[in-house]
């Protein structure tokens, strides 16, 4: 391993959780061509989504648990080159059921990055540093979802399948980073052994502790609060804005920008001001943004900047709360972080998953339904996380 600095690791744990993102975001463009090239249908492809997303969210129980017990880096190693070979698959994919089953190979490694990569900021720093290294590495991986419709675009001038090599690409290049760039966090005399067993343990360990699930819920709700726009882009931006699949950008920077503010707000307010008040702050900040998305969508025609700023401003205040939540998770189990970051990145992709096969199919036809369907994951959010003790306990950094 070279010599690093905490500002390199943040890096290439940004690089490798920034997996997800890009395995979503960068083909939304080829939606429309893909569906005519494969013979499938809009609602096909949608459900190519659902198809990646639910076997992520499943693999996302087991990849903490097995880093717990075979190393960190191994875990990477295997899960992103596995992601690597899907993606080939996906590139040369003859027919829409082709796809899908590359798509759930995908979903089922892909994980692997994301969730190391949270362990491994607890593994690597403590307290207030832990929570300013988590909020730098969600700035830097806040910029994927802006990027990646982008390059899908460029990408598809030359031609879709471009796309999934992109995606083959970027998961070498993140393997080796990791093995050339990060330690080995979990050494051989730390380590869980694995078994179903022991994993069962885990998890039982993790979800009957009610403070735990009460902060998984609402990052994952928070998350999903946004996610309801991305998985809807095709249709968003495409059939009620009247972009083209070159256009995404339109959507992705500002509101990434926004992420990228929080994630900066975050990292400043760490340490300075005790997190039940950042907390409380950043859900009135989200619910303004809330009200006044639902009020543009009842009152006025679609409208590109209108329509589009507050999501941005939403995620100002989503990014500002999760370096807080997602540490208070990781320390909810210090002797099991694989397994509690498995468990928050599980609750976070189930409810993605959920959006994307049931709740966005329903609510697409309008720009009101969708921000309806924006609000409720924020009240879920806020009515998880109201009488978690993170509320009740002053700082004790």
């Amino acid at each position: 391993m070279l010599k690093t600095t905490p500002f390199v690791l943040s890096i290439v744990l940004a690089g490798l959780a920034a997996l997800a993102p890009f395995a979503i975001d960068t083909y939304l463009p080829a939606f429309h061509v893909m569906a005519q090239t494969l013979g499938g249908t809009k609602l096909e492809m949608q459900q190519s989504l659902t198809f990646y997303l639910l076997p992520y969210a499943l693999m996302t129980l087991f990849h903490g648990p097995v880093s717990d017990a075979i190393g960190r880096l191994t875990t990477i190693k295997w899960g992103l080159g596995i992601f690597a070979l899907a993606s080939l698959g996906c590139a040369f994919a003859p027919n829409v059921e082709t796809l899908w089953f590359f798509r759930a190979l995908q979903g089922m490694a892909g994980g692997a990055g994301n969730v190391v990569a949270r362990a491994m900021v607890r593994d690597l720093f403590e307290g207030v540093q832990a929570q300013k290294v988590m909020a730098q590495v969600q700035m830097l991986f806040g910029l994927a979802p802006a990027i990646a419709p982008i390059i899908g675009g460029v990408l598809l001038g030359f031609h879709w399948q471009a796309i999934f090599i992109f995606l083959f690409s970027y998961a070498v290049v993140s393997v080796a980073a990791a093995l050339m760039l990060l330690p080995e966090t979990v050494p051989a005399e730390k380590r869980v052994p694995l078994s179903i067993k022991q994993v069962i343990k885990g998890y039982r360990q993790a979800f009957n502790d009610r403070e735990f699930i009460k902060l998984i819920v609402a990052i994952g709700a928070n998350f999903a609060a946004f996610f309801v726009y991305v998985l809807a882009s095709p249709v968003f931006l495409i059939e009620h804005l009247k972009l083209n699949e070159h256009q995404f950008g339109y959507m992705f920077i500002p509101t990434v920008c926004g992420m990228i503010l929080g994630s900066y707000l975050a990292k400043q307010t760490a340490g300075k001001y005790a997190s039940d008040k950042v907390i409380r702050w950043a859900y009135c900040w989200m619910l303004g943004a809330v009200l006044f998305n639902i009020a543009v969508c009842y009152y006025l025609p679609a409208n590109i900047i209108l329509n589009i700023l507050p999501i941005a401003l939403y995620n100002i205040g989503m990014a500002l709360v999760v370096p807080i939540l997602s540490i208070a998770a990781l320390d909810r189990m210090p002797k099991l972080r694989g397994t509690a970051a498995s468990g928050q990145a599980f609750m976070q992709m189930m409810l993605s998953t959920v959006s994307a096969g049931l709740i966005i199919p329903l609510i697409w036809h309008s720009t009101l339904a969708l921000a309806l369907g924006m609000a409720g994951y924020l009240l879920l959010g806020w009515l998880s996380l109201r009488s978690s003790l993170i509320f009740k306990t002053a700082d004790k950094k």
